[in-house]
């Protein structure tokens, strides 16, 4: 029997577009700050930033610019970020946003699977966009977002675009809740990168849902920090979601540096911390932590994986004037679905299934329902649930099934009070600072490699990353495991580095049908590191 959540269902919109529903409070909000970078000080207000979307909106029609186009942002977290996302899905567009650390290889498979046609990069980043726009061969234009307002070779400025007036600005463009809003590559329980289909309702659903249940309510007097990227989930519908809508003011970083962090938050008086695990052990271990005044801080969002009772705490202790660190649950194919809350918080959960979803723990084996503290695959249904993979009906049909559940990969329970727990996954997904990382895909560029004749790769425990990956490589010709880090660190993004290191083999486990047994590549890397701390405490 499937669960419903505690908290009564709630009415979601289904008259405006997400762009609307976001900017709807914005007139009120009018001249207080909605977004600075947390370097430079350079800001937007709410009122400044409804001008420029629709500016930029308006300039976008007068360049052919039209409903189903799809457009790429190639760009760090800088406050223009949202006149982009926005001004596109204003006008009917759907945007996919792009890891601006990619390589133009990585980039141009996003473009191509999307059919992307026009591209917002930045100066630095240049050189891989005309290269992967170029082999791409369908984007018509590329808009450079720099400092200077000029044109670059064969680009255009986008702060030509925002100088503009609003006089194509469309009136009666039509946007249905079920159209696409966005599309974000994830890897969902396995395999490689796939466009997940976010359509205006989703995104709408769970800013709803998350509200009105009272989990992720902040206010006009909130100061949220976002080092998390604008071009993953978590920093689009939390943050330049959710705070935006109900008038917070964000803090960006382009990344995660430790003392520029704590600086940011001294210097902004930051009350709003959402973060991941990697973070969160930061926040608790690093001295350096000390040195900063956070008493702002008086609230904490991890998500991205679970965190262990002990590092919460950890965390809580760090910062006693904190009044609530919760956790969260979810993922890019649907989004938020559990958050703790703020009364009744037990350490570990994952927090209580959100309204509007249902849930069931299934047995991996039987496939019948599981019930309380019963370990299974959660299944999720709800608004949030994606349209699908882009491009990939055979995917979609294996992660959503006939009767519209979504297998999430994820291995947990829940208890007497129906607070969720997660121990496990069955994903093969590497989660790198909570970043996935497709062994598949790693494997498909090392076998490229000519002295490589097979590979694998798994994830090996760090405490500070979650995860590193780690290959086994067996080689046909002489190559050393350095050349083979280096070779893929020429091709991938930071996150995907073999950093866990390469291991030359002789063969690599695989059962009957030639499926890699990655857990007997587990078992022993377990055993490996079990030597090795029996040799090192008997020295």
């Amino acid at each position: 029997m499937a669960l419903k959540s505690r908290f009564p269902d709630i009415t979601i919109p289904e008259n405006m577009s997400w762009p609307e529903f976001v900017y709807q409070n914005f007139d009120s909000y009018g001249d207080r700050t909605a977004i600075v970078d947390g370097v430079s000080g350079h800001s937007y207000t709410f009122r400044q930033l409804k001008t420029l979307t629709k500016n930029f909106s308006s300039s976008l029609v007068q360049k052919g610019f039209r409903k189903g186009d799809v457009c790429a942002i190639y760009l760090p977290n800088i406050p223009e970020y949202p006149i982009i996302f926005y001004g596109v899905g204003f006008i009917g567009g759907i945007s996919t946003t792009v890891n601006p650390l990619f390589t133009a290889e990585e980039l141009e498979k996003q473009l191509s699977d999307t059919q992307a046609a026009y591209l917002f990069t930045t100066p630095q980043f240049l050189d891989k966009a005309r290269a992967a726009s170029k082999a791409q061969g369908k984007i018509k234009n590329i808009f450079v977002v720099g400092k200077e307002e000029k044109d670059y070779e064969e680009c255009e400025s986008f702060h030509k675009l925002v100088q503009s007036d609003d006089s194509s600005f469309p009136t009666n463009c039509k946007i249905d809740k079920d159209d696409l809003f966005n599309i974000l590559y994830s890897s969902g329980t396995t395999g490689v990168p796939k466009g997940v289909m976010l359509s205006h309702g989703n995104m709408i659903a769970d800013t709803c849902i998350t509200r009105d249940s009272g989990t992720f309510v902040v206010t006009e007097e909130t100061v949220m920090i976002t080092v998390r990227p604008f071009y993953f989930l978590y920093g689009q519908i939390f943050m330049m979601g959710s705070g935006f809508f109900q008038g917070s003011k964000l803090v960006v970083l382009q990344r995660f540096e430790p003392e520029t962090f704590l600086q940011a938050i001294q210097e902004y008086k930051v009350t709003y911390l959402p973060i991941v695990p990697s973070t969160a052990l930061f926040l608790a271990k690093y001295p350096l932590v000390d040195k900063y005044d956070l008493s702002s801080v008086k609230e904490i969002l991890c998500a991205g994986a679970p965190v262990g009772k002990g590092l919460e705490e950890a965390v809580v202790k760090r910062l006693p004037q904190m009044k609530h660190f919760t956790q969260g649950y979810g993922m890019t194919e649907c989004m938020a679905t559990h958050i703790q809350t703020k009364e009744n918080r037990k350490p570990g959960s994952v927090g209580v299934l959100l309204p509007n979803m249902e849930c069931k723990i299934v047995d991996v084996s039987s496939g019948g329902t599981l019930g309380p503290f019963q370990d299974g695959e959660i299944w999720l249904k709800g608004p949030t649930v994606m349209k699908g993979y882009l491009n990939n009906p055979e995917a979609t049909a294996r992660i959503i099934d006939s009767e519209g559940w979504l297998h999430t990969g994820d291995i947990g329970h829940y208890d007497e009070d129906g607070d969720f727990f997660i121990v496990d996954r069955l994903k093969e997904l590497i989660k790198y600072k909570s970043l996935q990382v497709a062994p598949a895909e790693l494997e498909a560029l090392l076998i490229s490699h000519p002295n490589i004749d097979d590979a694998a790769v798994i994830g090996i425990p760090d405490e500070r990353a979650g995860e590193l990956p780690k290959a086994f490589v067996v080689a046909k010709g002489v190559v050393t495991p350095e050349e083979v880090a280096a070779f893929v660190a020429e091709k991938v993004a930071p996150h995907k580095k073999l950093r866990g290191g390469v291991e030359l083999t002789d063969k690599i486990p695989k059962s009957e049908n030639g499926k890699i047994q990655r857990k007997e590549l587990r078992k022993r890397e377990v055993e490996r590191l079990n030597i090795t701390a029996h040799n090192t405490t008997h020295k």
